[in-house]
């Protein structure tokens, strides 16, 4: 026997309670929310599925040769080909209508949260806790209440991924408004500068880099999430995984697994590439 007293404190039946609150008297929300993310995820995916596999491409080249260089776009390019060639195309455009809606959502969340936390320190103190826990919540958890607002499928992947991937973005865009040199701001003021004029043409401009950081690292944890998220249904090269987990179908999970990994670089060097060209440009200004 451990000693320890008998002692009960219910946090989770409060948990239960709350989802199942929400669940029975936010369902016209909940449905609502589960028609506009899914109206989003299916466009881009029609979208996507649309283009002829060439020019995608050329678009995935252009934007490696801008922000990068030629050998990276011609790289770029050459790996999406190569997932093509695995026989996972449509596989890899659902996944990117997934990411691309996921980290659309966070970004529009994340940004105005993180600016709030700049501006107000008390909410800094309150809301640090909270991106703490979800950082460090197992991603798994996140499948659980997610299921009980929405039908299995793509939408509730896409939920769990925003609360896994949303912290960096607020964290990032935060700390760029704070590090703005101080001695900028005091002049903007000095000539009568309301603070929106401060924020929109001082603080944000000068905290991109930062924010683009924050986008970055949003993104490749919402494209870490494709295979948890199959769990709940949610489609793409994540579900491959899942199948081949079943069938121990070794050249299927290392198929889908190195296209995540190839779709995962190439997303990091694109967005560090546009975050290092906001620097380029706000160093020769």
């Amino acid at each position: 026997m451990s000693g320890f007293p008998d002692i009960s404190i219910p946090l989770g039946n409060i948990a239960d309670f709350v989802v199942n609150f929400l669940d029975k008297n936010l369902e016209p929300v909940f449905d609502f929310i589960f028609w506009m993310t899914s109206t989003t995820i299916t466009t881009f995916d029609d979208i996507l599925n649309f283009l002829p596999w060439w020019l995608l491409l050329v678009f995935i080249f252009a934007l490696g040769y801008f922000f990068q260089n030629a050998t990276s776009g011609l790289l770029y390019a050459f790996l999406i080909f190569l997932v093509g060639s695995f026989g996972l195309w449509e596989e890899l455009m659902i996944t990117v209508a997934i990411v691309l809606t996921a980290v659309i959502i966070s970004l529009i969340i994340g940004i105005p949260i993180g600016i709030w936390m700049a501006m107000n320190r008390a909410s800094s103190v309150v809301i640090r806790p909270i991106l703490d826990a979800m950082q460090t919540m197992p991603s798994f958890v996140y499948l659980i209440p997610v299921i009980f607002f929405f039908p299995l499928g793509n939408v509730p992947a896409v939920f769990a991924t925003i609360i896994y991937a949303v912290p960096p973005v607020i964290r990032l865009t935060e700390l760029g408004i704070r590090n703005v040199d101080q001695e900028v701001v005091e002049s903007a003021e000095s000539f009568g500068s309301s603070r929106m004029q401060i924020l929109t043409k001082v603080q944000l401009p000068q905290a991109v880099p930062t924010i683009m950081a924050g986008v970055n690292q949003t993104t490749m944890m919402a494209l870490a999430m494709v295979v948890i998220a199959s769990m709940v249904g949610a489609g793409g090269l994540g579900e491959q995984v899942l199948v081949a987990i079943n069938r121990i179908d070794i050249a299927l999970g290392f198929e889908a697994g190195i296209s995540i990994v190839f779709l995962a670089i190439i997303i990091d060097r694109i967005t560090s590439g546009i975050g290092n060209r906001f620097q380029r440009d706000k160093g020769d200004q």
